[in-house]
């Protein structure tokens, strides 16, 4: 039987003890794979190039490049490769502009090591993860933009993508969605590819800011 492929991590954070506890509780996990540490952005930029990881762990504040800066050249660099906002700081200057970079998911320093692995293995599968404290903050930011025009892109998608788009801004992950809709995994990844094109969008999470801002769900 072939061995399925590792997901490639690269660890950013300007703490030389918190990369090492990130790698090593990571590299337990028989399906994911540190394949390099930087503490800082330009490190950072420099790895991806080299080593093309699957998903970055950036922290946020960080000499020379933030993590925030660095986000936004890395999914420029390399659109494949997925982005976890991992930091000690919840304060809106700092969610937003990374979401709105490109961070797939934002996670506090406080998460859970299983939770962390978990987020990393969303993430690579096309999925988010947000802190409890970052969504609610996210949905209370989102909610003021209610009086905002509906976005006539919506009228793009078909009732089967707008169902999707409902779901996934209600959190479901594919495997649910595909259970409450009975429709297989892979069907919705492709609505959920199909979404993002026409809504020219990159991210999951940015879908839900957009579901909630055009009224498809409460926030």
């Amino acid at each position: 039987m072939e061995e399925k492929e590792k997901i490639k991590v690269l660890i950013v954070d300007d703490h030389q003890v918190v990369r090492q506890g990130l790698r090593t509780f990571l590299e337990m996990q028989e399906d994911i794979t540190v394949v390099g540490e930087a503490q800082d952005g330009r490190q950072a930029m420099e790895l991806v190039r080299q080593l093309a990881p699957d998903v970055v762990l950036m922290d946020l504040v960080m000499p020379h490049m933030d993590g925030i800066t660095a986000t936004q050249q890395v999914r420029a660099l390399s659109p494949a490769t997925k982005v976890i906002a991992l930091t000690s700081f919840s304060e809106d200057d700092k969610v937003f502009p990374a979401i709105q970079a490109g961070a797939a998911s934002y996670l506090l320093k406080d998460v859970t090591p299983d939770d962390l692995v978990e987020a990393i293995r969303a993430v690579h599968q096309g999925e988010a993860r947000l802190h409890p404290d970052i969504a609610r903050k996210l949905m209370q930011q989102v909610s003021q933009m209610h009086n905002a025009p509906r976005d006539s892109s919506l009228d793009e998608l078909t009732e089967r993508e707008q169902e999707v788009l409902r779901l996934v801004a209600r959190g479901r992950n594919n495997r649910e969605i595909a259970q409450e809709l009975f429709i297989s995994e892979k069907t919705v990844k492709s609505h959920v590819s199909n979404i993002l094109g026409k809504l020219h969008l990159e991210q999951r999470t940015q879908l839900v800011i957009y579901a909630i801002k055009n009224k498809l769900v409460e926030a």
